[in-house]
């Protein structure tokens, strides 16, 4: 028997290849995502350990230990306990650093990178004058205020060279630095494509309000000293609010946080190779049961002669094993090439990784033969165990019927009861996870159905193929002639079109409540922010008051407090341009109200506290006073305005620092180039400025959008090639079926041509099945997850993107007519008399 499925598996290669292409795709795309991540996850973790090259121990402070930003604070980590630090027995050196936000511009004005990963530390000169952590690649360390040091990436980026001029800014005002010296360095941050600048220690503890301070003590161990006993030796000198680590707990800990960050993306790549898989799984089962089919009288011969029911079933899983050893193989090959490419390609859209070897680890490997040779074998089980149960004689007499009524009834009965319950948990869902669960139940049990789907929906496409004729009729009569091998092949493609239409919904209908947000609450004209993301000093409000074009403009001022024994934040604002600013819509009350103790609510907080119109409540402010505010209005809230706002200069008194998380304008005659120029220029071309108009806003949120379904529809592709391989091994398989009917009808005078367009048309019809169920599917789960969303986003809409359907259909038929292209030439090619004679 072993020697028999061999001899089946190689007897037909071009079968063979298709089935192995099939489940190679599935394998290469779960290898690919494992070599990808784990090379990702390698660099960022060797980069971060370079980074601890110099570090055995790192003094910093304790967590929690109080605000070491505080106005009149002393610094945590003196002078002095760096002097005490360096002399302990078995350091060899002690390095203060001192680090923050650094914005750096172009040669043209504008921020170099995103905000978050723009960063300013010290040079601290050490023996020699030399920092290790920075090696200088051209001029010298910074000396003075006036100087700064940039890394090399920024400094090629910018094109920046030693002694140009350089616009910076620290969360202040813009400085003119000139560019001193030029290095490299292994620090992470550097290495993902931020920006580092360095400046002397005393130049930069002012610029962070670290005047001889430090935010960390590194040490460097002399020869023969370990970390451990270093760690001992420091501790003894350590104030109370300080604490001692080992480098090598900071490489670890920051190797932990990086495998982190990276499994959100290594999941969500490993759940759309399942897709591709889940999408093979239906094409392998398919072919099996194709091969099976064909095969009917060869295994009942066998059976005949002696074979039992478990050897017949054990040599369809033979073939089966053997598919999947040379699947998993070149999946694994295939996939390697697919980490390496993904890596390179993420290099092109702008974004770095550090350098570091391909990473291809034994879990890979062992995954993927796994993969490949468990899903090839599940999907042929069945299918072995079906041909097992057919009597000899009726095999062999070719009365063995195709499926009994009562094997469609009890299948579809089965398919309702599935759709039914799945369908129910997506309409009662309450999370993610029932939604996904309600999803993947409706998509099983739409597959059980679709048998039953086929025969009225192709039925209705009769009037499109009228004008084809005969070829038309025959075509359509031949998509519905096995409806389950039709089911199984449209549903590979289906389930495809189901993820891609629905994210497009959601994707398309997010856009819209992006925008109507943006656009409904707001009329002012610009937002004003620091790219950091950090407070705003309050100089800026006060230029931008004063600009001639601004009529009105509003600090947004965040400040903690205690409401009721509750923590609750207060937002600060300007009472009396806020109307002039915002299109809120009041349940009650007004903008008028908001000046003194009266505060206006949204209408969420209000419900939660059972707050109306001339409600009080006694609230604790920052500074620990107590007071009484009566809400004076409440407002429909949203994603970008809500919690409880007060009048900022009622407010200011009790702020231990007074600054602005963001600030709104409205200007003459709307927002304009010009006019944002001129306030751009009033607040010193600062680069650590954004000035936003509200479709900045919007496409700020929509660009992230539209690169996360970007990607999906990159990795969804896949299961659409897998569904194209589908539908062509089906088409194969179904000409050399009929191979006799194709004979007869070229015999009576159907020619090659016809033959082919029969075969094209019969895959289209197939395609666009799959197609239709998939796209109805998607919209009904992108309605589904619609109500879901509306709870967190009140502003979202259903949107369906005609525009995006009318594609995803179009591909559908493009995937019918290229997957006919071969079978069709094939079949039109067969020898009517051989094929006529052929059994």
């Amino acid at each position: 028997m072993f020697r028999t499925a061999l001899r089946n598996v190689l007897a037909h290669k071009a079968r063979l290849l298709m089935t192995v292409l099939a489940v190679m795709l599935g394998v290469a795309f779960v290898s690919g995502t494992l070599v990808f991540t784990s090379t990702i996850s390698d660099a960022f973790q060797k980069s971060s350990e370079k980074g601890f090259t110099n570090v055995d121990v790192a003094v910093q402070p304790h967590r929690g230990s109080g605000d070491e930003n505080a106005p009149g604070a002393t610094p945590r980590l003196s002078q002095s306990l760096l002097d005490r630090a360096a002399k302990v027995p078995g350091a060899a050196s002690a390095t203060g650093t001192v680090s923050g936000f650094a914005a750096i511009a172009d040669k043209k004005g504008k921020l170099i990178g995103e905000g978050f990963s723009s960063s300013g530390a010290n040079y601290y000169a050490g023996q020699g004058g030399k920092d290790p952590r920075y090696p200088l690649k051209s001029g010298r360390a910074p000396q003075g205020p006036g100087e700064i040091a940039l890394d090399a990436k920024t400094a090629d980026r910018a094109g920046y060279k030693v002694g140009d001029t350089v616009r910076i800014s620290v969360d202040g005002p813009v400085l003119q630095q000139k560019l001193a010296g030029v290095f490299t360095t292994d620090d992470g941050n550097v290495s993902a494509g931020g920006s580092l600048a360095l400046f002397d220690t005393a130049t930069a503890q002012k610029l962070y309000g670290k005047p001889g301070g430090f935010d960390e003590i590194h040490l460097k161990a002399a020869a023969g000293t370990s970390q451990t006993a270093l760690k001992a030796a420091v501790e003894k000198v350590l104030p109370k609010d300080a604490e001692a680590t080992t480098g090598k707990q900071l490489a670890d800990e920051q190797s932990r946080m990086i495998s982190q960050s990276m499994d959100g993306m290594r999941t969500s790549l490993l759940v759309f190779a399942g897709i591709a898989l889940f999408v093979g799984i239906f094409i392998i089962a398919n072919t099996f049961t194709m091969l099976v089919a064909q095969r009917t009288k060869e295994l009942a011969l066998l059976r005949a002669v002696g074979a039992s029911r478990r050897q017949v079933t054990r040599s369809v899983l033979i073939e089966a094993f053997v598919v999947g050893t040379v699947a998993g193989v070149t999946g694994l090959v295939a996939g390697i090439g697919i980490g390496a490419g993904l890596r390179t390609l993420i290099g092109r859209t702008g974004a770095t990784i550090p350098d570091g070897p391909l990473v291809i680890s034994p879990s890979t490997i062992l995954v993927s033969m796994v993969v490949g040779i468990v899903v090839t074998m599940l999907a042929a089980w069945l299918p072995g165990r079906r041909a097992a149960k057919i009597p000899p004689v009726a095999a062999m007499n070719s009365v063995h019927a195709v499926a009994t009524t009562k094997s469609l009834v009890v299948r579809n009965s089965i398919g309702g009861v599935i759709t039914a319950v799945g369908a129910a948990i997506v309409l009662t869902a309450t999370s993610s996870t029932m939604m996904g669960l309600g999803a993947g139940l409706v998509l099983i049990g739409v597959f059980v159905l679709t048998p039953l789907l086929s025969r009225p929906v192709i039925a209705a496409a009769a009037p499109l193929l009228r004008p084809f004729g005969m070829t038309g009729k025959l075509a359509r009569q031949n998509a519905v002639r096995n409806p389950r091998r039709t089911a199984a092949t449209a549903s590979a493609l289906m389930i495809g079109l189901t993820l891609i239409t629905g994210l497009t919904v959601i994707a398309g209908s997010m856009q819209q409540a992006i925008d109507k947000m943006a656009t409904g609450s707001l009329k002012a004209d610009y937002v004003v922010s620091m790219a950091s993301m950090t407070p705003l000093s309050t100089d800026v409000e006060k230029k931008l008051a004063g600009h001639p074009d601004v009529v009105a403009s509003s600090p947004l001022r965040s400040s903690p407090a205690r409401i009721n024994g509750e923590h609750q934040s207060l937002t600060g604002v300007n009472g009396k341009d806020m109307d002039k600013l915002t299109n809120l819509d009041f349940t009650s009350g007004s903008f008028a109200a908001l000046s003194g103790d009266k505060v206006l609510v949204d209408d969420a907080t209000a419900r939660t506290k059972h707050w109306k119109l001339g409600s009080s409540f006694d609230v604790t402010f920052e500074d620990g006073k107590k007071g009484k505010l009566t809400v004076g209005g409440v407002y429909k809230g949203n994603d970008l305005m809500r919690g409880v706002w007060i009048d900022a200069p009622t407010l200011a008194p009790h702020q231990s620092q007074v600054d602005d998380r963001q600030v709104m304008v409205k200007v003459k005659g709307g927002a304009d180039e010009k006019v944002k120029d001129s306030l751009a220029k009033a607040l010193g071309d600062n680069p650590a400025i954004q000035i936003q108009t509200k479709q900045d806003i919007s496409d700020g949120i929509s660009k992230a959008i539209g690169l996360l379904l970007n990607m999906l529809y990159g990795l969804l592709a896949m299961a659409v090639v897998v569904a194209v391989l589908g539908v062509i091994n089906t088409l194969a398989m179904s000409v050399f079926e009929r191979q006799q009917e194709i004979g007869m009808l070229r015999a009576i005078g159907l020619d090659r041509k016809g033959i082919k367009r029969m075969v094209r048309l019969e895959s289209l019809i197939i395609s666009l099945f799959g197609g239709v169920m998939g796209i109805g599917l998607g919209v009904f789960f992108g309605w589904a997850a619609g109500d879901l969303i509306k709870k967190a986003v009140n502003t979202y809409e259903l949107v369906l993107p005609w525009d995006r359907m009318g594609l995803f259909l179009l591909l559908a038929a493009v995937v019918g007519v290229l997957a006919a292209l071969w079978p069709a030439r094939r079949a039109a090619k067969l020898n009517m008399l051989a094929a006529i004679k052929a059994e």
